[in-house]
């Protein structure tokens, strides 16, 4: 489900006059959005997590310009914006700080940069949670580096989250510019956000495929609550480092100690505590469960981690928690639960593969009766994190 990269090139050609030139490199970069298996809100609390890069992707279409300005079209639609690499503004509230934050965060970390103009397509639903933002901030640095990663990966991801938490105004941690960075077309990633490594696990998508239901009611996460429950995870790691001093991070707190601060914290909280510590916990049974075949044990994780988010992080929704249930009553779904950060969004499901239809007909019946929206399911493969595509 990449865009076509032809009629990205064309597109090109039409918009970027200087595109049409005899000699003049064309350069085509791309980069996947992700679907969170597990591991929610855990990434900013050095937790664990259980990610896919997916093949719902943004191209970005340039030539090099000469000056040091950066000018990029909307396929969709037209919209061209841009800024000077050597004078880089304020953040506007529109789709271009993602690509201006990213350039300002590199260009402070020494690398080389260039001016372009180019033009952007996407097959990834925006502010549906499976991860547009950093999707376009990884396409855009290996844009801005002519096509080649401006640094090596980890420093890559680490800046484009720096885009987002400085310039953007989201306070999001690690893990979808990660995925959008390192992802595998051999399955998911266990993520150790404490120790930043990662190594791929293996899904059983011979006889089974990953379905994205997106709710159709879109996430806002720069006016949201995130940057609230984040901010609480917070409040829960000083107080308990009053009672153990090794404590940095919520990652370091078990349930032991949440016991002790009960009282000594606010319940809400405590409450997102209670969420992350248990759902470090899912994210390790279900990698062994996944790599027993135990897809049953794999459909009770997801519904405890959904459960959890539902119940304890307050972060779902009715229309999440009605794609939850119309799909937990098809047959031949082995799991299902919201993904991302909520507040809207999409969920993901685990499908047996002569299931798929099923599942879309009663989504797609059943769903916009409950809510007034309209869903959109979406059969999603891993794929390769962000690179140059080959022409």
């Amino acid at each position: 489900m990449t865009p076509d990269v032809e009629q990205v090139l064309a597109g090109l050609a039409e918009l970027v006059p200087s595109a049409r030139a005899p000699g003049v490199p064309c350069t085509v970069v791309r980069a996947p959005g992700r679907v969170n298996l597990i591991g929610e809100h855990t990434d900013y609390n050095a937790g664990l997590a259980l990610p896919v890069a997916i093949d719902l992707e943004i191209v970005i279409a340039f030539v090099p310009a000469a000056d040091r300005r950066v000018e990029i079209t909307l396929l969709d639609g037209g919209e061209r914006a841009g800024f000077d690499l050597d004078a880089i503004g304020p953040a506007t509230g529109t789709w271009i700080d993602y690509v201006a934050g990213t350039a300002l965060v590199l260009e402070r970390s020494g690398a080389a940069l260039r001016g372009l103009r180019g033009v952007l397509a996407s097959t990834l639903p925006i502010s549906a949670g499976l991860s547009s933002s950093a999707a376009l901030e990884l396409a855009s640095a290996w844009a801005l580096g002519g096509g080649e990663a401006p640094l090596d990966a980890l420093p890559l991801a680490r800046a484009a989250q720096r885009a987002e938490n400085v310039y953007v105004g989201v306070n999001c941690g690690l893990m979808d510019q990660l995925a959008a960075t390192v992802g595998s077309e051999a399955g998911a990633l266990l993520v150790d956000f404490q120790e930043l490594v990662w190594r791929a696990v293996p899904l059983p998508l011979k006889h089974h495929a990953l379905v994205v239901c997106d709710s159709g009611s879109p996430r806002r996460l720069g006016t949201s609550q995130y940057n609230a429950r984040r901010a609480q995870c917070e409040v829960v790691v000083e107080a308990a480092r009053v009672l153990e001093p090794a404590v940095r991070a919520l990652r370091d707190v078990d349930r032991r100690v949440l016991a002790r601060l009960r009282g000594r914290v606010d319940a809400s909280a405590l409450r997102c505590a209670e969420h992350v510590v248990g759902e470090n916990e899912r994210v390790v049974a279900c990698v062994e469960a996944f790599e027993r075949g135990d897809l049953e044990g794999v459909g009770r994780l997801f519904a405890e981690s959904h459960a959890s988010l539902r119940d304890l992080y307050e972060v779902s929704s009715p229309e999440l928690d009605a794609l939850v249930e119309i799909a937990g009553s098809v047959e031949g779904v082995a799991a299902a639960r919201l993904t991302g950060a909520g507040f809207g969004g999409c969920t993901v499901n685990l499908v047996a593969r002569d299931g798929v239809d099923a599942l879309a007909a009663a989504v797609t019946d059943r769903y916009p009766a409950r809510t007034g929206l309209q869903p959109t399911v979406y059969r999603v493969e891993p794929a390769p994190g962000a690179g140059r595509v080959p022409r």
